[in-house]
């Protein structure tokens, strides 16, 4: 149900380097034409401070932005990877060519704030689920080509993904139910094409989760279900597949499904409903 990027460190710096090369030339392209008005030996000195409460995440990428424009750049992470930052906190001090941190700044504070806001939120539903067997997951609504990085910015906040594509796991719908004739069918194909490959289906109501549970599926997704619907169907499967929760799903009632035993909840506004941590970069010292 997981794939942990903390610890494939080749995806991961797969993802690192491709994220950032898109966003610097999409940024910079042929050049910082206001950077250029800096004479080019001046030295600067600057801070990243949080303007408000996170969970920091997006530090490689932070860190792989300024290696790019400028490899003597200096940094020195005061928070680490995956803590938690008061407001007005310093996460770092930077030392090197001020062309290269004025550069590099607002690029640098994108990915930084844009995926300590996915750890942020992840957290705070992850603290709501403390005690319970309940697993947070993520979807696949995520920022077109950021999925990677926001997928790790939920490990950091302590979710756990769901799958990373259409390719490594099957998730079988109500149109895919539609074409392949009925849930049973459906299972049955993805078995014979994908052995081996976990297999989801997802229900509309207690019928549908019957035949789901008939067919074998590994996981049985309860989408929109009321919550006495969920109570019946946690009775109705006693373990024999794994149920995940999806649709309407907040910070509110998270702490209520959990106390009703179903193994996973997946929210897509971990990562479609995102709001950045307001950061700031303040510069301290200018030198020739």
């Amino acid at each position: 149900m997981t794939n942990n990027f903390m610890a494939d460190s080749s995806a991961l710096e797969r993802a690192i380097e491709k994220n950032v090369r898109a966003a610097l030339e999409e940024d910079i392209g042929t050049g910082d034409l206001t950077a250029s008005l800096i004479p080019e030996a001046a030295y600067a000195e600057a801070t990243v401070i949080s303007r408000e409460p996170a969970i920091i995440c997006g530090t490689f990428w932070f860190e792989r932005v300024f290696a790019h424009i400028d490899p003597r750049v200096n940094i020195h992470w005061k928070i680490n990877e995956g803590e938690r930052a008061a407001a007005n906190e310093t996460l770092c001090q930077l030392a090197g060519p001020a062309r290269a941190l004025l550069s590099g700044e607002r690029t640098a504070l994108n990915f930084l704030q844009t995926l300590s806001g996915t750890a942020t939120v992840t957290r705070e539903y992850v603290q709501k689920l403390k005690g319970s067997r309940t697993k947070l997951l993520d979807t696949r609504k995520t920022l077109p080509g950021l999925r990677m990085a926001q997928k790790y910015a939920v490990q950091c906040g302590g979710g756990l993904n769901h799958r990373m594509g259409l390719y490594d796991a099957i998730l079988i719908k109500e149109n895919h139910i539609a074409a392949a004739g009925s849930i049973f069918d459906a299972v049955m194909q993805a078995r014979k094409i994908s052995p081996g490959v976990t297999v989801e289906v997802e229900t509309e109501n207690l019928e549908e989760l019957e035949q789901a549970l008939a067919s074998g599926a590994d996981i049985i997704m309860l989408d929109e279900f009321s919550l006495d619907q969920i109570r019946e169907a946690v009775r109705r499967v006693q373990g024999r597949a794994k149920l995940e929760v999806s649709g309407n799903i907040n910070a509110s009632s998270l702490k209520e499904l959990a106390e009703l035993g179903v193994d996973y909840v997946s929210i897509g506004a971990l990562t479609k409903h995102l709001r950045a941590i307001d950061l700031s970069m303040r510069f301290s010292r200018i030198s020739d």
